[in-house]
């Protein structure tokens, strides 16, 4: 499907518009003349690799950065924001990709920081800002009491806090920068409805995601960002995926995936009648009665919805969860009863699903990251080598194309995708026959992700097993051999990935639920 470059608007009703935008950083161009608009009541998706310049523009059009030149309207009038509050004075809001709390006060305190409501002597009024809470909380269906402290919450509970302090802005333009990261299935089903709301209201909403899909779905109008320039834009109904993709990184879709060999070799993991139960309920399986196999050379998806159990399932593949019942074996050897660094030992590494929490150690630079959990092959005597060190860090840099200024730069400077990189590169030091990985694309972009699909399919041609899990039913189809589909805690369905479409997956995880049980039944009866 083919959409004019950087078409023009269909109507002139525009809330915010953008003029010959440019913003530099020493001697590198973050936006280079980009024009850019808002249309109240509609949704205008914001599409880019990392580094494209998408969060460099909100933080101008919300008052965060000034512009190097260029203009911002406001309603037809000129208008330049000071500071953040400068432009939530005005009615732009941001729900930021990074949350942007207080972890140390309540839901109400964060929800209020810095425009609390006052009784008429001047005091804080925390009967009234309650009362705003539950509302807000009622509207997006989740039960947080305003009390609560923001540290004891989940992380999708804590992306809640950041959506309800925007709305409670009642902004004119609500910039939402991945808003659905940390949510699950449902809570973004909310999030929609909310912004279906939003839009009756009159309210314009710029959506930023790396869920390409999602963002189609809620999208009135997509623009697309690539280098810092305003590459094309066009009304949803004239464009699909694959328009977006090759806007997005100058290829087509199906450019994007490596090719798959299609004859793997001897197995490498196998997992039998595995059991997991679950911590918060020990009457309650996760993981019921699990069996599959991973050959040598071959890459398997495990695709299911939020709360199949797929976490659990790598998890205890790994030693990371212990096991009521089954057996987990690595080229033959019963595991069982091993832990995690004796796992790593015998060739089985696992790229967690939260990189920042479980994966990487901020205070560490990149280099130091990546050798870590390899650290013993580097000791000569009672010393660390640190040429033989340094030679095995640059040439992993090398091989899963991590950008990085240097080894020696700190880990928290890469993007979210060169991050991601860099936990699969500090495993594959471990020279693994197995490799798992926990939703392994998560809050990157589309570039970054092919580049990862890409090496976990050059890593598969040198024999590596690989075993991953994905919400991304593109990605499960695509980057896999065969593909697995997990429903609360069982493996219901198995596919060839080159043989079966997108709508009898879905069915089979539970997402259709009128055609989930058929189709679960008849897959699994033709795969025995």
């Amino acid at each position: 499907m083919v959409a004019t470059q950087a078409a023009a608007p269909t109507t002139t009703d525009v809330v915010l518009h953008a003029t010959g935008i440019t913003k530099r950083y020493g001697g590198v161009d973050a936006l280079k003349g980009v024009d850019f608009e808002i249309r109240p009541g509609a949704v205008t998706t914001l599409f880019g690799e990392n580094g494209a310049g998408k969060s460099t523009l909100m933080k101008i059009i919300s008052g965060v950065e000034q512009p190097t030149s260029g203009t911002l309207e406001l309603d037809g009038a000129p208008v330049r924001f000071g500071s953040s509050d400068d432009a939530l004075d005005k009615g732009i809001a941001i729900i930021h990709q990074e949350l942007n709390l207080a972890p140390n006060l309540s839901v109400r305190d964060n929800i209020f920081l810095g425009r609390e409501l006052l009784t008429p002597f001047g005091s804080v009024d925390r009967s009234a800002e309650d009362e705003v809470v539950r509302t807000l909380m009622e509207r997006l269906e989740e039960d947080l009491d305003p009390a609560t402290k923001v540290a004891d919450l989940r992380l999708g509970q804590q992306q809640i806090v950041e959506i309800a302090g925007a709305l409670a802005a009642d902004a004119r333009v609500l910039i939402m920068d991945e808003p659905t990261s940390a949510l699950s299935a449902s809570e973004v089903e909310v999030l929609f409805k909310v912004i279906e709301d939003l839009k009756a209201d009159g309210v314009a909403i710029v959506y930023i995601s790396h869920h390409l899909e999602e963002a189609l779905h809620v999208t009135d109008r997509a623009v697309v960002l690539r280098d810092g320039e305003l590459v094309a834009q066009d009304e949803v109904r004239h464009i699909d995926l694959a328009w977006v993709v090759e806007k997005m990184v100058g290829a087509a879709d199906e450019e994007v995936f490596a090719s798959l060999d299609p004859n793997p070799g001897e197995v490498v993991l196998g997992v039998s009648d595995l059991v997991v139960a679950d911590p918060q309920a020990p009457e309650r399986n996760v993981v019921d009665h699990v069996s599959l196999e991973v050959r040598a050379g071959e890459i398997v998806c495990v695709y299911g919805l939020m709360g199949a159990g797929r976490t659990e399932l790598m998890e205890a593949v790994a030693g990371r969860m212990p096991v009521v019942a089954g057996q987990v074996t690595l080229q033959g050897r019963d595991v069982g009863g091993l832990n995690v660094r004796d796992r790593i030992d015998l060739g089985l590494g696992l790229v967690p699903e939260d990189r920042q929490r479980d994966g990487l150690v901020p205070q560490l630079s990149v280099g130091r990251n990546m050798s870590l959990a390899s650290i013993g092959d580097f000791v000569r005597g009672i010393f660390l080598s640190g040429r033989i060190e340094n030679g095995r860090i640059e040439a992993g840099i090398a091989k899963t194309r991590v950008k990085t200024s240097s080894p020696n730069a700190p880990v928290g400077s890469l993007s979210g995708g060169n991050q991601q990189k860099a936990v699969i590169s500090k495993m594959l030091l471990t020279e693994p026959n197995v490799l798992l990985l926990d939703e392994p694309t998560r809050g990157i972009d589309v570039g970054a992700r092919a580049e990862i699909y890409s090496l976990l399919a050059q890593q598969a041609q040198q024999g590596l097993g690989v075993l991953y899990v994905t919400s991304e039913i593109g990605e499960a189809i695509t980057g896999s051999n065969r593909l697995v589909v997990m429903h609360k805690g069982r493996l219901v369905a198995e596919f060839d990935s080159r043989k079966v479409d997108r709508h009898t997956v879905m069915a089979a995880s539970g997402e259709n639920a009128d055609l989930a049980g058929e189709t679960a039944e008849n897959e699994m009866g033709a795969s025995r």
